[in-house]
């Protein structure tokens, strides 16, 4: 089929219009033009991220992820910052003397 971009809106339409069981997934796909293996691709993320919803773990973006490297960075910044201060400070002693 095309190589185009599905808005999530798009997807989601077309999923739960597979899910309901009424029109075949072939129909539906060919109504749509995706491929049904795309369709089955979808429909899996969309179940996975039902059941981690369910479960309790909303985090489907891998935010605490980024979050822990933000985290991270924001570490060696501050290292790195001490480090400037501490070099700022010897060369201020070294060139008194």
């Amino acid at each position: 089929m095309t190589g185009r971009k599905w808005t999530i809106e798009e997807k989601l339409a077309i999923v739960l219009e597979g899910l309901k069981g009424q029109t075949p997934i072939s129909e539906i796909c060919r109504e749509h033009q995706v491929s049904q293996t795309q369709f089955y691709k979808w429909r899996d993320r969309f179940l996975e991220a039902g059941k981690k919803g369910l479960e309790g773990k909303t985090d489907f973006s891998g935010e605490s992820s980024l979050r822990q490297e933000v985290e991270r960075l924001q570490k060696l910044v501050g290292k790195q910052a001490l480090q400037i201060d501490i070099l700022k400070k010897t060369e201020e002693i070294m060139s008194r003397r």
